[in-house]
């Protein structure tokens, strides 16, 4: 039995986690059917504290505590949540110890959005080279796909069916694969992630996202080039030849990025959603779904809610 552990933290965003851990759930089941009963999977939900902690939609879940997984438990594969309370769990700074101190015994170490934040902090890399071959962890999974995204970005649900195609087969993880492919891509995601590819220098990575950890307040582009210590206009001018937007517009991205996340799993009204990721008010955060999604976020929110019960 392979052990896969998820780290989450209050504040965690849920559907990610959910879905993860579904498609593991989903290759014990068909694997029961197929191997005489055989079981791959341990999923293992870990917070700092252990017992229930809530997901940014105030949804409760149980988890197990961190220290209750000594050395010798290695994880096959271990996932650091994303979410609102990422903010917090930095400023705590335990489930970063920890990830610096569990990072030796764990094959493969991968975050889910805001979760690279985490490993950032942590002083470990997605793409930290794999003992077993002369290649990148995060690329070891991503070449075990054979439908895969673009080059430079790997969704966690991607990564996930490359762990059950490499341990199960093509076969089991395309019929995994063929109930939650419309999950497996959303508008932002590859705007927001575009930090992570390789063309991008360490300076305006690191701007990219601490604008990603501060989107939820009023920021001044002069802050985030303060940062990385450059003037405001070389900054400005390398953050768009590199990143092929201009700074506010990431920032943009980003707090729609957490409102699409923030529509979608929770209940919270509008005017709300839009207050909590820096947009402001209700209506100017319909104006921009209006233009970039051709749609309102209450019909994005039923249409996101219809998908992920067909799937």
């Amino acid at each position: 039995m392979k052990r896969i552990g998820i780290a989450l933290f209050n504040g965690f965003a849920l559907p990610d986690v959910a879905a993860v851990a579904e498609i593991f759930q989903s290759a014990n089941t068909l694997g029961e059917t197929t191997r005489s009963g055989f079981v791959p999977y341990d999923v293992c939900l870990l917070s700092v504290a252990g017992g229930r902690i809530s997901s940014s939609s105030s949804a409760l879940v149980s988890t197990e505590t961190i220290d209750a997984h000594h050395v010798a438990d290695n994880f096959h594969v271990l996932f650091i949540a994303g979410g609102t309370g990422v903010n917090a769990a930095l400023r705590d700074g335990r489930l970063v110890t920890w990830l610096r101190r569990i990072s030796p015994y764990t094959e493969v170490i991968f975050p889910i959005a805001e979760g690279r934040l985490l490993l950032d902090a942590a002083g470990l890399e997605p793409t930290a080279d794999d003992p077993r071959r002369d290649v990148p962890r995060a690329q070891v999974l991503h070449d075990g796909l054979r439908t895969r995204p673009s080059p430079d970005i790997i969704h966690p649900l991607h990564a996930v069916l490359a762990v059950v195609e490499s341990d199960l087969g093509a076969r089991l993880a395309q019929t995994i694969a063929s109930g939650i492919e419309p999950l497996l891509q959303t508008r932002f995601t590859p705007i927001v992630s575009k930090n992570a590819s390789g063309g991008v220098s360490e300076k305006i990575r690191n701007s990219a996202r601490w604008l990603e950890m501060n989107g939820e307040r009023p920021i001044k582009i002069d802050e985030a080039a303060k940062v990385v210590a450059m003037s405001s206009r070389n900054f400005l001018r390398r953050f768009k030849m590199e990143m092929g937007m201009t700074p506010s517009d990431y920032l943009l991205f980003v707090r729609l990025d957490m409102c699409c996340r923030l529509l979608a799993e929770s209940d919270l009204p509008v005017d709300k959603v839009a207050r909590r990721c820096g947009i402001g008010s209700g209506g100017r955060l319909s104006k921009l779904f209006r233009r970039y999604l051709g749609t309102s976020p209450t019909e994005y929110r039923s249409l996101k809610r219809r998908s992920l019960t067909s799937a």
